[in-house]
């Protein structure tokens, strides 16, 4: 397969870059910027530009040679990427990524560095990469990745030649789920309904900490269970799921890959409609923030161990051998728990900000009916339709604006580091109907 398969809905772009990767190399453009919104894809974008500006076939090949499969897969010496767990980008690891752009590459034509997120860098960070970014060494090159143009400095916009990513239409999006996606149901998502149970608890009292002892153990039974084995993703439910993704391809592999996420946000939508009483809110929220909580966790966990497994392959060792003294702290560091923690607060932000756009959807389908506009724009939660048209008739145009902005407050809170629990109460208390 080429390294420009996994790119979703953007052709124009993919010819783009196969043009330049293909071209005179003394003609290309050594800072780029990457622009797209949310699951467009920049990342992999980045990641398939430099496997086809690496690889002797320029990623063109059926079959992927050893640079483009390395590269793609994130262990190629000469290709770097800068990404963060944090809210801002450090200026200490923008300075390590000039000096080591003043390199030679090790074994490639070019030494490539991507940097994820380029708009969480602030003026003063962003003022170190501004030379390197204007004047990079001659083997170099810089591919910067965000939202959009205007979420970076014109100082960078002015600097780089940009690229802008579209949003993938959901045909494509249900084609690439079929042909390139498997159910893989593990125990993360198995756990779930424990980590609801633990949510509530938490949230209602913070109240019964036997109850909370209960629902710990209960969850680590459920992450207990054996994996079952990975199976396509059928053509109904990849329609569905690329309708409800909103274009976003990372959101709609994620449905695809566990579908009790999937069945976590239907649970969400269907709490959101038929919410009527303070208590429930608290209830709802104290769920979604449990279950958001174990979500994260258990991929944080589970990416220290793939890191520790990647390590122990490129160490040549196996899954049971004991690990040599020289390399051990550097094994362990890879499974810090620290690290582990700083990653699943980041994760926690990002299952409640999928969450705030599932609860958007609702009232962006309740602002639909309310403008007889069905038709026309079609329904994202069309399984909650007779629902969500009841809300329609209970809630003024001013009212459903109202929640709309209801949720853009608490993603405001969260992105500040508020108390994530209490601003998910204060927004699904927002959300009740007037009468309540």
């Amino acid at each position: 397969m080429s390294v420009w398969d996994s790119i979703v809905g953007q052709q124009q772009v993919v010819d783009q870059l196969t043009a330049v990767s293909t071209g005179d190399a003394r003609g290309i453009a050594q800072s780029w910027l990457i622009c797209g919104p949310a699951g467009s894809g920049t990342t992999q974008v980045a990641r398939a530009f430099a496997a086809a500006l690496e690889s002797p076939d320029h990623g063109l090949s059926d079959t992927p040679t050893k640079t483009s499969a390395q590269i793609l897969a994130g262990r190629f010496p000469d290709v770097v990427t800068l990404r963060t767990d944090k809210v801002t980008i450090g200026i200490d690891e923008v300075r390590e990524l000039v000096t080591l752009s003043e390199q030679m590459p090790s074994t490639a034509p070019w030494r490539i560095i991507i940097i994820e997120n380029t708009e969480r860098m602030l003026e003063r960070t962003t003022n170190v990469l501004l030379k390197e970014i204007e004047e990079p060494s001659p083997h170099t090159i810089w591919l910067l990745c965000a939202p959009s143009a205007q979420d970076v400095l014109p100082t960078i916009r002015s600097r780089t030649r940009l690229v802008t990513l579209g949003v993938p239409q959901p045909e494509q999006i249900a084609q690439y789920l079929e042909e390139h996606v498997t159910v893989e149901e593990t125990a993360d998502t198995r756990s779930s309904a424990a980590a609801r149970k633990t949510g509530a608890r938490k949230s209602s009292a913070r109240q019964s900490k036997n109850g909370n002892n209960t629902a710990e153990k209960t969850a680590q039974s459920a992450s207990a269970a054996p994996a079952t084995a990975p199976r396509p993703v059928t053509h109904e439910v990849a329609a569905r799921i690329a309708r409800l993704c909103e274009g976003d391809l990372n959101v709609a592999r994620l449905y695809a890959q566990y579908p009790s996420v999937l069945k976590d946000r239907d649970r969400l939508v269907a709490n959101i409609v038929t919410m009527r009483r303070a208590s429930q809110a608290v209830i709802f929220a104290g769920q979604l923030y449990g279950s958001a909580q174990s979500q994260a966790q258990d991929r944080a966990e589970r990416a220290a161990d793939e890191r520790q497994q990647e390590f122990r392959t490129l160490n040549g060792l196996s899954a049971d051998e004991p690990m040599p003294s020289e390399l051990r702290r550097a094994y362990v560091a890879l499974g810090k728990k620290d690290d582990i923690k700083r990653q699943a607060t980041r994760l926690t932000r990002d299952v409640l900000e999928r969450a705030f756009t599932t609860i958007s959807s609702i009232y962006r389908d309740v602002a639909v009916f309310q403008n007889d506009a069905e038709e026309s724009v079609g329904l994202i939660n069309l399984e909650n339709r007779n629902e969500i048209a009841e809300l329609s008739t209970a809630l003024t145009r001013e009212q459903t604006v109202a929640r709309l902005d209801a949720v853009a407050e608490a993603r405001r809170r969260i992105a500040g580091n508020g108390n994530a629990l209490l601003d998910v109460e204060a927004l699904f208390c927002a959300l009740l109907p007037a009468s309540a």
